[in-house]
């Protein structure tokens, strides 16, 4: 049994995590191995989580990790995963953070997330914005929506990486390669250090700044975890002629 802790949140929404923790755990025991390190870096009050994005099942990797260590999750997901019954239902429920592409409904976004942060919660957030594109997988140019959230509520910025899940479900595949058993590993790094930008004014340059600073400390990871050096230079979409959302530009399916 895991030991939630999560200041202020309701019996009723620990309870829904509770069941659905029950459900998903063994099942992600069940089809992979994992390697859990750096889990102390995570702080006791609210905080950002930033992991990369590998993969659609991502989130439950992560999701995994962070209520077996006694947190419980809020993703900012986009809006149109409310929408289908039984998915929306789990997810208003259990308080995810729905993001819309207007501009008002990135404020409200926003606003949802600080007033979980204030509160003591974990706000997830792939500040990738997508599934990378980096043909082999290391995390791309980031978007600023963790940077923006961080300096505007002063909350610390954990570094997320992992790698195995690939595996066992391809990026933007529909199809699972259960056999042999795979492992995943996820490694949590120190707070970025972005203590000299939270004073001053928000500009682009900064947010620019801020975000390079979550996404090297992101590839810092995961370059552990896989033994490898990084590129010199992350992965730019739009210096490649992708666009950067939607499942066409790399089907492993087609």
């Amino acid at each position: 049994m895991v030991k939630i802790q999560a200041p202020g949140e309701s019996p009723r929404t620990k309870r829904i995590f509770n069941v659905l923790g029950n459900i998903v755990r063994p099942l992600m025991n069940s089809l992979m191995g994992k390697t859990w390190k750096g889990f102390e870096n995570l702080p006791q009050g609210g905080y950002i989580l930033c992991p990369n994005h590998l993969t659609e099942i991502d989130p439950l990797v992560v999701g995994h990790a962070v209520y077996s260590h006694g947190r419980l999750p809020r993703w900012m997901a986009k809006e149109s995963l409310f929408k289908p019954p039984v998915l929306g239902w789990i997810l208003r429920e259990t308080g995810q953070i729905p993001v819309a592409r207007s501009a008002a409904g990135a404020g409200d976004s926003l606003k949802a997330s600080k007033k979980v942060l204030d509160a003591g919660g974990v706000v997830v957030i792939y500040p990738e914005g997508t599934l990378t594109r980096d043909p082999n997988l290391w995390p791309m140019v980031g978007r600023t929506g963790a940077a923006r959230l961080a300096l505007q509520t002063g909350a610390p910025v954990i570094p997320m990486a992992h790698w195995g899940d690939q595996e066992l479900l391809p990026r933007y595949s529909k199809k699972m390669y259960l056999f042999p058993r795979k492992h995943v590993t996820v490694s949590v790094g120190k707070p970025v250090d972005l203590d000299d930008l939270r004073d001053g004014p928000r500009t682009r340059k900064v947010l620019e700044e801020a975000t390079e600073r979550i996404m090297a400390s992101i590839t810092e990871l995961q370059a552990e975890i896989r033994g490898e050096t990084p590129p010199e230079k992350p992965w730019d979409p739009s210096e490649h002629g992708q666009a950067r959302t939607g499942r066409s530009f790399e089907n492993p399916d087609k």
